[in-house]
């Protein structure tokens, strides 16, 4: 008798949710656990309510605007990728050759 396996064809594939790809999703949940608690301690520490809903509907729909904008626009690792390039120097200089010159006589073993 021949044995019927189950391929999963999305192992390699990023977790996708409602439009967010890979961190995005969490971004977007420490976001929103972040806007709770500043609800909470705004909302005890005793501003008015008219003034505590406004500001984090405010917040929370810049947070979701923004996760979305950079979801789309850098996709799953882009991010990571365009912080790294930002990092890198433009130009390396070097005042003398020695540098390059004591290459060969190294023994690197």
């Amino acid at each position: 008798m021949a044995t019927i396996y189950q391929i999963n064809k999305g192992v390699s594939k990023p977790i996708v949710f409602k439009g967010l790809k890979a961190q995005y999703i969490a971004y977007l949940a420490v976001g929103l656990v972040l806007l709770l608690l500043s609800f909470a301690i705004l909302y005890i520490s005793g501003l008015s309510l008219l003034i505590v809903l406004p500001l984090i509907g405010l917040l929370g729909s810049v947070l979701f605007i923004t996760t979305f904008r950079l979801s789309h626009r850098f996709g799953e690792h882009g991010l990571m990728k365009y912080i790294a390039k930002k990092g890198l120097p433009k130009y390396i200089r070097f005042s003398s050759r020695r540098i390059f010159t004591r290459l060969k006589y190294h023994d690197y073993q």
